[in-house]
């Protein structure tokens, strides 16, 4: 297989002019290019881009923080990751933690080592602290709100939709309202906004109304259960599936349900839901990112009546 120092051979030129035509550098004589790029024709020769990206001191490659893949709300905000990373010639990693605090210390450890120019963290499994001592590496950009550390975020604005959310039940007559939420472990950011902000709207809201854990379609079977047992009357869910899982296990007396994220099945079974817009969300944490913005951006959300 043909090397650099073959087409130096070849053409009489050295290999920093070699290297300076694959490159694309703009300060070599054009005979000298075209005949460069003859002879790596004829030898079939391809650059390895992963050793000219480490020249330049970058991997092109990002590292995406996820606790799993199997969820609509981290697939949504993903496309939009991918699609601004492909678009500017990058490649994605996927991390996924399950939640595990150590395996997310080990992708971090790998960022140190340059494994990725960057990270994207849809959701962190530790505190902020734990991520402090890596800015030093690269743009670190949180897919949620960090309200307290100074720190780069692109985020939904989960307090406020929250808050319409259960006004909303309020005008509808609920009395007895509860939601389902993720982790209850180590509980982040989004689910202490989504409680204040239920308390908020409702004063006496009871916290023993939010069924935990509940984070794929399948685990909605339960939490009816669990909603029926404590007689609750209106639902918000983590996701639209949730909702829709939820609803086919009453056969009376169905309770009002809020989805979350638009999707065809909100709209095929009549249920209101809250578009937080993931994939914008995802798009504007790859520009931050790419563009290396250290800033705090609030995404919009609309709210669909049904």
């Amino acid at each position: 297989m043909a090397n650099i120092r073959d087409i130096a051979k070849i053409t009489g030129y050295s290999v920093s002019t070699i290297s300076r035509v694959i490159n694309n550098h703009p300060y070599v004589d054009d005979k000298k290019r075209e005949k460069v790029l003859k002879v790596m024709a004829e030898l079939n020769y391809v650059p390895n881009r992963s050793a000219q990206n480490l020249s330049f001191g970058k991997t092109k490659n990002i590292g995406v923080i996820l606790p799993f893949v199997n969820h609509e709300y981290y697939d949504q905000m993903l496309s939009g990751i991918m699609q601004a990373a492909f678009d500017h010639g990058y490649q994605i990693s996927l991390l996924p933690t399950n939640y595990d605090q150590e395996l997310e210390k080990r992708y971090l450890a790998e960022f140190a080592k340059r494994a990725f120019d960057g990270l994207i963290v849809t959701t962190k499994a530790n505190s902020i602290k734990e991520f402090f001592d890596y800015f030093k590496y690269g743009p670190i950009i949180f897919c949620e709100e960090i309200p307290n550390a100074d720190a780069s975020c692109v985020y939904i604005n989960l307090k406020q939709s929250t808050k319409e959310a259960f006004s909303y039940m309020k005008e509808k007559g609920i009395k007895r309202p509860g939601m389902t939420l993720g982790r209850s472990k180590n509980i982040s950011h989004n689910s202490e906004f989504s409680i204040r902000s239920a308390k908020e709207i409702y004063s006496d809201f009871d916290e023993a109304n939010i069924f935990w854990d509940c984070i794929v379609s399948e685990d909605g079977i339960q939490a009816a259960e669990f909603f029926k047992a404590r007689k609750v009357d209106g639902i918000l869910t983590f996701g639209d599936e949730i909702a829709a899982t939820i609803l086919q296990q009453y056969k009376t007396d169905r309770p009002f349900i809020i989805g979350r994220e638009n999707l065809l099945i909100s709209e095929v079974m009549g249920f209101s839901t809250l578009d937080h817009h993931l994939a914008e969300c995802g798009k504007k944490a790859f520009e931050a990112f790419y563009h290396n913005k250290h800033e705090k951006l609030c995404i919009s959300h609309d709210f669909i009546k049904r």
